[in-house]
């Protein structure tokens, strides 16, 4: 789904769509898929629900599982998204690295154990 960009990103494309609900989502075994192959060092237990960090036009997001979504799909919320949607689009995601200094910004301990 994601291939290394750069330094911190991956590289994806995502079918991106608007929705009602108040975070940015992709299908829950997608997110957890995720979590467990760019996120997860094989060490101890690990959280796989820990938010993905996307970056989607000129800013970085937090991106949750949702069993709702379709699989290769982001839902963002309609305050973030824009007139191009529905469509296909080039998604960064932070590696974990860059997505953990991302979270700890906004008050998220996103990489302790459970």
């Amino acid at each position: 789904m994601f291939e290394r960009f750069s330094s911190g990103y991956y590289l994806g494309e995502l079918y991106v769509e608007p929705h009602g609900g108040d975070r940015a989502v992709i299908q829950r075994a997608d997110h957890e898929h995720v979590n467990e192959q760019l996120y997860a060092d094989g060490e101890g237990v690990e959280r796989l629900d820990a938010p993905l960090v996307m970056k989607v036009g000129g800013g970085h997001i937090p991106v949750a599982g949702d069993e709702d979504v379709p699989s290769g799909t982001l839902a963002l919320p309609q305050e973030l998204a824009d007139e191009t949607l529905p469509d296909r689009k080039n998604v960064l995601l932070a590696d974990a690295d860059r997505a953990e200094t991302l979270l700890r910004w906004e008050g998220w301990e996103p990489f302790a154990n459970a």
